[in-house]
């Protein structure tokens, strides 16, 4: 069977001689199998062979629909059940034998050691399953703020998003951010309570926290039947039937239950909150979509009751797209309960990759078009590139062309992602996540195509010139996909090896780390010469240091942890300066007015926003512009209270006096001195995004009060 399965797929495709099926088992374990060698399960139970009564057929991986597949990643605060919630999705629909658990540490998505040994998800990771006749590419990713640029680099790519509550404590911390990424790159998304069987869980409640703190508008498509210890089941507003898991023979892994219509008979209370619960997401969907609105007042407003489940889900559907509500389920994975109806609600109402707008594919047509949204090191295959494919086709051994670093590449091998497996495949279409081998020059956030005329005559089509493609010149940016947005470190430290010989390994294992991750920054401390360690928490900072001991084999040494401060002025503040100088026969006298206020960004920028008052001579600007500018610079690179770069300011040159003859050197350094006057008169004050246990000992040394609350943005 299997071998006439895969005997007429070679055939079709004219293109794959060979199968090698990689299973990647541990840091120190890998079995490779080739030609129809059986699969050995060294950790879990893979089905990655066509096999009889196997859900998944080889012809649907490679090249599924559009209209079939969907690209979901799942985000939440942490500890509210992402990676459990992933376990039961793949068992259920078929990619793995039996049930993972957080606390056993064999997950299937939580691969690392330091994810098992923890229990939470460090690194994102992708898997690739088939349920109902979709092809869903999903995205675990980590709930720690420390780890937010995973989140930010997924959904960047991703065409749906599936929000996982603690249904005890509502929309938490960790939720605001993830879902403000989701706003940003426009993410239709469903919610699903879950921990409905945990003490305190309460779906009004978690409601009621959606409604006001996410300011969006809940679709109750569920409502449980019990919370808590009493949680049993569930009832599906839209049909109008009864879920209930029922474990046979003795096993209770969710994957029986009964579904039955609701009557008077079996319960009238709950039938009567049902029908409360239809009415109002019928008139909810109703003032969302005017579609459904001409249906309902048409032909079924006299009563709801007779408006059937399949006019309602389109609608729903649509209103989830167009992003003007969100669709609300419940259950509990770890309890096996309401994974299924998700999944159901995941290919029904998230929208299909055709379905989500992206103008600048009109431009690139037929030819490849796609982004690397995360690299990985792998000791033996080199960087492995995770790439979203928005148009043409992507095959190994092609030569591809990198926009952003102008260069060209050739992919060795192309890749199908089953979180730390991968299968090799021979092509990959439009609407894909696929793993490519061989780009060593590749970085999060590029964009890749067939070549370099593919993006000339993709230039010329967008009514760009020939000689405006270069990663330098912004006229290239209409021809980029939108990369990815990396956060400013917030810690760092230093870090030694343990001898002066082991220095270069350990620059390497820091290179390899940075590429994963651009949220961690290396760099040289110019007076000690020490190498410092920059990173978004204290968390990341000890996961990366874990990481150099454990796969490079360096032996570290980190120094005290500290904060990136930043400062910034709270008033408007005037100041004049002059400085008079003779050198020489030469004397240099300059006057300098200007003005300091307060800048409201939507991002904090250490760049100071610069502007000129009508008076000043154009004359004076030509001449000095470059020397005006760089003296206000080089003043907020470190500010007047702990030496911290200044962030948030704007700065108006009201006046300018010059002597005749005065060097440009001598007007840098007087504005420079004129704007820190003018930060001492602004009043300063100290602001970061974290607290070190030891911060409050530097405030006191200089007389200060540390803020109360962190700030919530990116330095």
């Amino acid at each position: 069977m299997i071998l006439t399965k895969l005997r007429k797929f070679i055939v079709n495709q004219q293109k794959a001689s060979s199968w090698h099926i990689n299973h990647v088992c541990s840091h120190r374990t890998r079995v490779i199998l080739k030609g129809f060698i059986s699969q050995a399960s060294l950790r879990r139970n893979y089905s990655s062979l066509p096999v009889e009564n196997d859900i998944k057929s080889l012809r649907s991986i490679i090249n599924p629909p559009m209209a079939k597949i969907r690209n979901i990643g799942i985000m939440a605060h942490i500890d509210a059940g992402k990676t459990t919630t992933t376990e039961r999705i793949l068992y259920y629909s078929g990619y793995t034998g039996s049930l993972g658990d957080v606390d056993d540490g064999d997950t299937v998505t939580d691969f690392m050691a330091q994810e098992r040994e923890r229990g939470i998800t460090i690194q994102s990771a992708a898997v690739t399953f088939d349920w109902k006749g979709c092809r869903v590419n999903l995205i675990d990713t980590p709930g720690h703020v420390d780890f937010t640029l995973e989140v930010e680099r997924c959904l960047r790519v991703l065409d749906g998003a599936v929000a996982v509550f603690d249904a005890s404590a509502g929309v938490e911390a960790q939720t605001l951010t993830v879902w403000r990424q989701a706003d940003k790159h426009h993410v239709p998304r469903i919610c699903f309570l879950n921990k409905m069987d945990k003490t305190g869980a309460s779906f009004n409640y978690a409601i009621e926290s959606i409604r006001k703190k996410l300011k969006t508008k809940p679709l109750l498509l569920q409502l449980p039947i019990g919370e808590a210890k009493a949680f049993k089941g569930l009832v599906d507003v839209v049909t109008m039937e009864k879920v209930i898991w029922t474990p046979v023979s003795n096993s209770d892994d969710g994957k029986q239950f009964v579904r039955e219509p609701l009557t008077e008979l079996n319960d009238p209370e709950l039938l009567l909150e049902a029908k409360e619960a239809r009415n109002a997401l019928i008139e909810q969907v109703a003032d969302l979509d005017d579609e459904f609105a001409d249906l309902v007042l048409g032909e079924f407003i006299e009563n709801f009751d007779l408006l059937p489940a399949e006019k309602l889900h389109p609608a729903i559907r649509r209103v989830t797209m167009a992003q003007r509500a969100v669709p609300v389920l419940c259950g509990s994975a770890l309890k096996n309960k309401g994974v299924q109806p998700l999944l159901d609600a995941i290919t029904m109402y998230l929208p299909s990759p055709d379905e989500r707008n992206n103008e600048f594919l009109q431009w690139y047509k037929d030819d490849l078009c796609a982004l690397a949204f995360k690299v990985l090191h792998d000791k033996q295959r080199g960087p492995l590139v995770f790439m979203r494919i928005y148009s043409g086709t992507m095959k190994p051994q092609s030569a591809v062309h990198n926009i952003n670093g102008n260069c060209t590449e050739r992919i060795s091998r192309l890749l199908l992602p089953f979180a730390d497996q991968h299968i090799e495949i021979p092509s990959l279409t439009a609407g894909n996540i696929a793993l490519a081998v061989g780009l060593k020059q590749t970085s999060t956030g590029d964009t890749i195509v067939s070549s370099k005329a593919s993006a000339l005559a993709a230039a010329r089509r967008a009514g760009r010139n020939e000689g405006k493609i270069h990663r330098k010149n912004m006229e290239t940016g209409s021809l980029l996909l939108a990369g990815v947005e990396i956060p400013e470190p917030v810690f760092f430290c230093t870090i030694e090896p343990p001898s002066v010989a082991k220095q270069p390994e350990l620059d390497r294992a820091l290179n390899c780390l940075q590429r994963e991750d651009p949220s961690l920054k290396v760099r040289l401390d110019p007076d000690s010469g020490q190498t410092v360690l920059c990173g978004m928490g204290e968390l990341h900072i000890e996961i990366i240091n874990d990481r150099i001991k454990r796969e490079y084999g360096v032996e570290t040494f980190l120094g005290p942890l500290q904060i990136a401060y930043r400062e910034t002025i709270l008033n408007s503040g005037h100041a004049t300066d002059t400085l008079d100088r003779t050198l020489g026969e030469k004397r240099h006298l300059v006057t300098v007015e200007l003005e300091v206020r307060p800048c409201a960004r939507e991002k904090s920028e250490v760049v100071p926003v610069i502007e000129y008052a009508e008076n000043i001579r154009e004359e004076l600007l030509q001449e000095f512009q470059e020397a005006i500018e760089n003296g206000i610079r080089s003043a907020y690179l470190q500010g007047p209270l702990l030496g911290f770069p200044i962030q948030d300011v704007a700065v108006t040159l009201c006046s300018l006096t010059l002597h005749p003859g005065t060097s440009t050197t001598m007007v840098s350094a007087c504005v420079s001195r004129c704007v820190q006057k003018g930060h001492h008169i602004g009043v300063i004050t100290v602001d970061t995004i974290g607290f070190h246990p030891s911060a409050s000992q530097i405030f006191q040394s200089h007389g200060l009060h540390q803020p109360q609350a962190p700030h919530q943005q990116g330095l």
